[in-house]
């Protein structure tokens, strides 16, 4: 019954990807610029990432990576300390839910749909979070007092398994702050 319920949600959120976001006409001012970092420090992509009302709308564009579908996370805390990205922390979860669309028990606020990376290694991507903000202050923004980073790690997300979805390791980092 569960998978009946997050199926059309996973569905509704990549729809967002479609719909005519703000950011053309958008004041970009309050937008924040990630730069997207590989395991070597080598800048890769960027992320552009700003609120509007129906949640944080994320336009990231990055290349150099192995083809096939990759999980992204919001992660706890913006830093990208090289190779291994843990600094970065564990995935922004301020409601202490566990991990995963389709876990009973979830999801974590940090979590969202996985991409696909071609076989030229780029992947872009444009889709809105619903579950948090960049409203300092709130206890699901981004922009807390230590930041956060966006992740994309080297295996897809299985949408279920606490704490990461058997993810993999961390091959790309950027950190969210202002």
């Amino acid at each position: 019954m569960r998978k009946q319920f997050v199926i059309p949600l996973l569905l509704a959120v990549t729809a967002l990807g479609g719909c005519n976001f703000p950011s053309a006409d958008a004041d970009l001012k309050d937008a924040v610029q990630v730069s997207l970092l590989n395991t070597e420090g080598k800048e890769i992509g960027k992320a552009t990432l700003s609120e509007h009302s129906k949640g944080v709308h994320i336009l990231l564009k990055a290349e150099g990576l192995t083809p096939g579908v990759k999980a992204i996370h919001f992660h706890e805390k913006a830093s990208c300390e090289k190779p291994t990205f843990e600094s970065a922390g564990s995935h922004f979860n301020p409601t202490g839910k566990e991990h995963g669309f389709e876990n009973p028990k979830g999801y974590h606020l940090g979590d969202l749909p996985n991409i696909e990376v071609g076989e030229d290694g780029k992947v872009e991507l444009e889709t809105v979070s619903p579950a948090v903000v960049l409203t300092a202050g709130k206890s699901n923004s981004l922009l807390d007092t230590d930041g956060s980073a966006i992740i994309i790690h080297e295996n897809a997300d299985d949408y279920k398994t606490d704490p990461s979805g058997n993810s993999g390791g961390r091959i790309v980092c950027g950190e969210i702050s202002k």
